[in-house]
């Protein structure tokens, strides 16, 4: 009964048109005032010690290493340098697309960044070649959420705030499926492309590969310091965030020159604003995560549904279900410090690995950023190529399909996720 109340009292605080963040703290507040006997003293505690963890400060870091990366013309080499690699091939520049989307996701750990550093750069130059708008924005859109997949992500570190699971684990077991999504999103594009004869671009030659691989080898090597220093150990994913953010700072200023001094406290400020936001959200998240442990919530959800005998199969299908019907009216980070305390209690109970259900959510959540009402990327995407959000949605809609289905392998073959974590970290 406690459980229907506190969620009716959410749905109807978000009908309003209230951000989540203040109808989870509203929805806490009212709920404890009126209707338990918990200290205000502990929710107090509760706020200070719910937001005192290590890896949240890997959120912010992440965030101001993506920014300055975005403005420093790292985007730009990378799409050069994919453009070389795949370019003669059928819809060369699209592929291109795709391939630096997931070589930007590896350094930025956002799908918005992504989507932003590189579609504002390709998408012109493909109207420019003739591919229709259409084919551009939906490329892009969905290639772009492979930001929150491919390690490092932020979406992760807030799955690990949630549920105490190593973040080293998440980011090592994000690399195959984020690597598995791109080749098919490639495929899905590839195949498109060949069957409606978009345009192919000249074999680069060699010298020409090396020269781009040259020029983006800076940003390149980003990946190589924060995947490479957590699996050897030299730093936690924590210090890794602000090696990246130092880093990036040195190769935007320093190494490409494309930012100058003055432009930096308008990065920094703009880092700040959006860490603050998410870090208000994770506040009131805690908050909420809170409230559904002292109600005792997760673990009548846990017992109802061993009593029903529903086993790993049948939970797994009700949680994507729910997970996709969650994006439809959330974004990512809200979407998994709701239902990741909820749903992660009963997972560990059928037995299910915490590191395979960090996945399965993180993709769940790249298919909520591809469909309306409030995918990020589609806002995004419709903000560079001027298209309404009912059009962009149909522009999507092959890839989409492929990430769902792509979705269900995930799902269903937890092998994909956890082979690389296994074998770098034994079970």
């Amino acid at each position: 009964m406690n459980a229907a109340i506190i969620f009716v009292l959410l749905f109807a605080l978000m009908l309003t048109g209230m951000p989540i963040s203040i109808s989870l703290g509203l929805t806490v507040l009212t709920f404890l005032f009126t209707m338990t006997s918990v200290p205000i003293e502990s929710v107090a505690l509760k706020l200070f010690t719910g937001i005192e963890k290590f890896e949240i400060m890997a959120i912010p870091f992440f965030i101001l290493a993506g920014n300055f990366l975005t403005h420093g013309g790292v985007a730009r080499r990378m799409i050069r340098f994919a453009t070389s690699m795949v370019g003669h091939w059928h819809g060369g520049l699209a592929l291109a697309g795709v391939v630096a989307c997931a070589l930007f996701a590896a350094v930025s750990g956002s799908s918005p960044a992504t989507v932003v550093a590189i579609g504002s750069i390709i998408l012109p130059a493909m109207v420019k070649q003739g591919y229709p708008n259409r084919f551009g924005a939906g490329v892009i859109t969905t290639s772009g959420a492979l930001g929150i997949l491919i390690p490092p992500s932020i979406v992760m570190v807030m799955y690990s705030v949630s549920t105490n699971t190593s973040v080293g684990k998440l980011f090592m077991a994000g690399i195959v499926p984020g690597l598995m999504l791109a080749f098919l999103l490639g495929l899905t594009t590839w195949y498109l492309a060949r069957k409606n004869n978009y345009p192919r671009m000249r074999r680069a030659t060699w010298a020409e590969r090396l020269l781009a691989l040259r020029e983006s080898v800076w940003g390149l090597l980003l990946i190589v310091i924060v995947i490479g220093g957590i699996y050897t150990g030299v730093f936690t994913p924590t210090e890794a965030a602000a090696m990246s953010a130092v880093y990036a700072f040195i190769v935007a200023v320093f190494i490409y020159k494309d930012m100058s001094l003055k432009q930096i406290p308008k990065v920094l400020l703009d880092s700040a604003s959006m860490s603050a936001m998410l870090l208000y959200i994770i506040t009131n998240a805690v908050l909420f995560s809170f409230l559904m442990t002292s109600e005792n919530i997760p673990q009548e959800m846990a017992g109802w549904i061993m009593d029903k005998g529903f086993g790993v199969v049948a939970f797994l299908l009700i949680v994507n279900v729910l997970l996709l019907l969650a994006g439809n009216v959330m974004e990512p980070s809200s979407i998994v410090l709701i239902m990741a305390p909820i749903l992660f209690p009963v997972a560990m109970k059928l037995g299910i690995d915490p590191v395979h259900f960090g996945i399965m959510m993180v993709v769940n959540m790249e298919v909520g950023m591809c469909h309306p009402p409030v995918g990020l990327n589609l806002y995004v995407a419709s903000g560079i190529t001027k298209m309404g959000i009912t059009e962009l949605t149909i522009a999507v809609m092959p890839w989409l399909l492929t990430m769902l289905g792509f979705l269900m392998l995930v799902t269903y073959v937890p092998e994909i996720s956890l082979w690389l974590p296994n074998l770098l970290y034994g079970k």
